[in-house]
């Protein structure tokens, strides 16, 4: 493996911890950063947004809970990585378990995984497209 290839895979596990823990410690602008103008973000909590004002929102959306008293915690593993050819766009799959806590309480979302996308612009890897899917239908109803 070149080291090229390396510093790519390294920066592309970066990208996702930087995102999960940006988006945990209600970092708004950080998870901004880690998403491309014209990116798309489905959840089975959101829909699909696309865009910067749209993944702002969201960001913002879970800052608030942060504030609020609600303390998400995204655990990922397993992170998989296929770059193309040409070095400036991947696919990229790692499982997902978010744990919920609040006022003493802790609860966790169904398992799941992210599916994402990535493009690396200027040379740095950003997010084009994430999908996360859990393994069956969930409510946030008991937060």
């Amino acid at each position: 493996m070149s080291p090229a290839l390396i510093q790519d895979r390294l920066a592309i596990h970066d990208l996702f911890i930087r995102y999960a823990t940006a988006l945990d410690d209600g970092e708004v602008e950080t998870v901004v950063g880690c998403f491309t103008a014209n990116a798309t973000l489905e959840s089975p909590a959101i829909g699909a947004i696309t865009g910067t004002d749209s993944i702002r929102a969201f960001a913002e959306r879970f800052a608030a809970q942060r504030a609020g008293g609600i303390q998400f915690r995204h655990m990922i593993t397993n992170l998989v990585a296929e770059i193309e050819p040409g070095g400036d766009r991947a696919q990229a799959t790692t499982y997902l378990l978010v744990m919920i806590s609040k006022d003493g309480k802790s609860r966790s979302l169904p398992p799941g995984r992210y599916a994402c996308d990535l493009v690396k612009e200027g040379g740095v890897w950003r997010f084009s497209r994430r999908v996360v899917h859990h393994d069956h239908d969930y409510t946030l109803e008991d937060l």
